[in-house]
């Protein structure tokens, strides 16, 4: 059976949630650089724990578009990573280039992996049961 096609409808909700959820991650992450410097790992840290949370929540994909793909994709950003490591590189701070593509590649794993473990032991309120 042929895939049916998401309606026009559906994806510009779709593509408003995501948006939405963009926003206030850009913002965030350019208040963070702002006070703090650029704090690439921080940020990244940051990002991965709260979309492994998600991801070990029960399924939503309506805040999986908000909040994983919108949220986090806009405060989390691979490019600055490589942009602040190819800067340690072509000053030949090689041990800082390694130290912070280590760090981040390791602290990452392990913030998504707490944020998922911590989202699968959440459990959704129970529905509230009848007197009857």
């Amino acid at each position: 059976m042929p895939e049916t096609k998401p309606s026009l409808q559906l994806e510009l909700q779709e593509l408003l949630l995501v948006g939405v959820g963009a926003v206030p991650g850009a913002l965030l992450r350019w208040q963070l650089a702002l006070h703090l410097g650029d704090q690439n790992l921080l940020v990244n840290v940051l990002g991965a724990a709260l979309l492994g949370l998600l991801a070990g929540l029960p399924a939503a994909p309506r805040r999986q578009l908000l909040l994983g793909i919108g949220f986090c994709g806009s405060l989390t950003t691979f490019s600055s990573w490589m942009l602040a490591a190819m800067k340690h590189l072509s000053s030949g701070d090689w041990a800082a280039a390694l130290g912070l593509i280590g760090l981040t590649l390791g602290l990452g794993l392990g913030a998504a992996a707490l944020g998922f473990s911590l989202g699968r032991r959440l459990k959704p309120p129970a529905p509230p049961q009848s007197p009857i």
